[in-house]
């Protein structure tokens, strides 16, 4: 029996399952088996001779972007549109065959962004090139999710389907649980439930923000456009009339939660043309490594300018945590 019929034969057992108390262990052992045949699913198979082909993109940039969505939703113009990539767009499905990267140039900072071809129901299974396609959102930072506004909430639920399947959990937060095994000591930080507890067991469970973005928005009503606006992590757009791309670069700012550090050299005016790209938490010593890797060894103190002081310029040390858009002035022993 394949992989496949294994996961079809436990999800059928699960269905049938009445679900008391009863049947928890019975349950859990059976999500648990469940969640480790999907994670041997997304293994490339040794025998394939194409199975990263037109995937292997490096990563580059500050962060980098997974544009995913069914056949024909508008990726390829929305990558047309925010990056200088043209990628190709037609009305019929299945255009983008590969992962085509494109560079959104905001606030000083390169991020990547990756066309991927449009995923089919069953695509966590292997169908179409969804293994590749997963493997890849799998390495983004934030997943924007392109759906079709004429088409309601059938294409999020389907994706977001497919995506639980292979781990990889959306705008949650990773379960505040602790284990060890020598006898089985486990300590639950927070309420949990056996879905969350099996995710931290097996190890591979990737979790990022997502942002669901809803194209076509000059198709349907006023109203319609509206509820789909107020749903959480939503933007709506339309490529084809170029709505609302500016709030959804805003968006995605936030979601990837950037912050960009000016420097500046002692007598010398800040250089407001070169920033630092930084994950927003970021301190002196983290600048210091982007920087020069010998840096932070070299360090005396450091004067800053900006939110994160209380008066400008402040005197700081190595843990000092950097806000957006501060500037700073590296002092050497």
């Amino acid at each position: 029996m394949g992989i496949l019929e294994k996961i079809s034969e436990i999800e059928k057992e699960i269905a049938r399952t009445q679900k008391n108390k009863a049947t928890e262990y019975h349950l859990g052992l059976l999500k648990a088996k469940l969640a480790k045949y999907r994670a041997q699913l997304l293994e490339p198979s040794k025998s394939s001779s194409s199975k990263g082909e037109g995937f292997d993109v490096m990563k580059s940039g500050d962060a980098r972007v997974a544009l995913i969505g069914f056949p024909s939703v508008g990726k390829s113009t929305f990558l047309s549109l925010m990056t200088s990539t043209a990628s190709e767009a037609a009305s019929y499905e299945f255009t983008t065959l590969t992962c085509i990267p494109g560079v959104i140039e905001y606030k000083g900072a390169n991020i990547q962004l990756l066309d991927l071809p449009g995923i089919i129901e069953g695509a966590a299974q292997g169908k179409g090139r969804g293994r590749q396609v997963i493997a890849v959102a799998r390495t983004a930072d934030v997943v924007i999710m392109m759906l079709d506004a004429t088409k309601g909430e059938v294409q999020r639920s389907l994706l977001e389907k497919e995506l639980e399947s292979v781990g990889i959990r959306l705008n949650k937060h990773k379960p505040n649980i602790y284990f060890k095994i020598f006898n089985a000591e486990v300590l639950f930080r927070e309420d949990c439930s056996p879905d969350e507890f099996i995710d931290v067991i097996v190890g591979n469970r990737v979790y990022m923000p997502c942002l669901y973005v809803y194209n076509k928005i000059d198709q349907i009503s006023m109203e319609e456009v509206d509820r789909l606006a107020r749903k959480p992590d939503s933007v709506v757009i339309s490529c084809g009339m170029k709505l609302n791309l500016d709030y959804l670069l805003e968006m995605l700012w936030e979601y990837l939660a950037l912050t960009c550090i000016y420097t500046k050299k002692r007598g010398q005016r800040p250089d407001f043309t070169d920033a630092i790209i930084l994950r927003k938490g970021a301190s002196v010593e983290h600048v210091c490594h982007r920087i020069h890797r010998s840096l932070a060894s070299q360090f005396k103190y450091a004067l800053v300018w900006g939110t994160s002081t209380k008066y400008s310029p402040q005197r700081v040390g190595l843990t000092h945590t950097m806000e957006h858009e501060d500037v700073i002035q590296i002092v050497k022993k």
